[in-house]
C-alpha cells in the first residue's frame, strides 16, 4: 500500500497514508483518544457504530452494556454515534453504501472475528470499505480487537482465538477464510495484555512465525494510526 512505518516510544504506531484514514486499537479506545478526535473531520463528527463482531451473542444483556460503554466512551469525545446494523443490509450493498458515505468515520468493535466477516460479505461492507480505502476521502475507519484483525489478507490462525464455526446468519453457511485484505499484514491485539484472550493470542504469534506470515502486534492501550 506503500506506506512508511515508524513508532513512536509512546506506545503507538504512525503510518502515512495517501487515502483512507485508519485508528486501529488493541482494545477499546486506547491511549490516543485525542489523535482519533483530530483525525476525524470536524465538517463531520459522525461515527457509524459497528457491533455485528457479537451477532453470536446469546447474553443479550451483556452484549447491550458492551454496546453502551463503546458508544459513551466515543461521545465523551465529542462524537455523535449512531449504531449501524450490518445485518438490516444483507443483499442491499447499495443502501449500506448511501448510509455509511453519511459518516465521517466508522467505528467496528471487538467480538468474534468469523462472524464480522460474514456480516461484512453478506451486507458488500467489504466491498464498500475496500473502495473507501482506496480513494480520496476524509473518512476514518477505527475500531478494536475483531474490528482490527478482519482488515488482514486472511484470517487463517486465528481459529486459535476465535471460533470458526459460529454462523449466526443462515444466508452464510460456509466459514469465509479471507480477510478484507485492507491491509497487507496480520494485526494481533491484546499481545501481553490483561486480557482473557491474551494467552491465545501467543499461539496465533507462533503460529504467523511459522507461516512467515508478516504480522503487528500491539498491547492493549497501543493504536496504529494511519493517515
Amino acid at each position: 500500500m506503500g506506506f512508511r512505518n515508524k513508532k513512536s516510544p509512546f506506545g503507538r504506531f504512525f503510518v502515512m497514508m495517501k487515502h483512507m484514514k485508519f485508528y486501529l486499537s488493541s482494545y477499546e479506545i486506547g491511549n490516543e483518544g485525542k489523535r482519533l478526535q483530530e483525525l476525524v473531520s470536524q465538517n463531520n463528527r459522525k461515527v457509524a457504530y459497528i457491533s455485528n463482531a457479537l451477532d453470536f451473542a446469546t447474553d443479550l444483556e451483556r452484549r447491550r452494556q458492551g454496546e453502551e460503554k463503546d458508544i459513551s466512551d466515543l461521545e465523551d469525545l465529542g462524537f455523535t454515534v449512531e449504531l449501524v446494523d450490518l445485518r438490516n443490509y444483507f443483499g442491499n450493498k447499495k443502501g449500506l453504501e448511501k448510509k455509511i458515505r453519511g459518516f465521517g468515520a466508522i467505528w467496528v468493535r471487538g467480538g468474534n472475528v468469523f462472524v464480522l466477516r460474514q456480516a461484512m460479505k453478506l451486507s458488500g461492507f467489504d466491498v464498500l470499505l475496500k473502495n473507501l480505502a482506496g480513494a480520496d476521502n476524509n473518512i476514518l475507519y477505527g475500531g478494536y480487537s475483531a474490528g482490527i484483525c478482519v482488515l488482514a489478507p486472511s484470517l487463517r490462525g486465528l481459529e486459535l482465538v476465535d471460533d470458526e464455526t459460529q454462523k449466526p446468519y443462515t444466508e452464510q453457511s460456509k466459514i469465509i477464510w479471507d480477510g478484507t485484505g485492507i491491509l497487507d499484514y496480520a494485526i494481533v491485539p491484546h499481545y501481553k495484555s490483561d486480557h482473557p484472550e491474551s494467552e491465545a493470542v501467543n499461539k496465533l504469534i507462533d503460529y504467523y512465525v511459522e507461516k512467515k506470515i508478516p504480522f503487528k502486534t500491539l498491547k492493549d492501550g497501543e493504536v496504529i494510526i494511519m493517515e
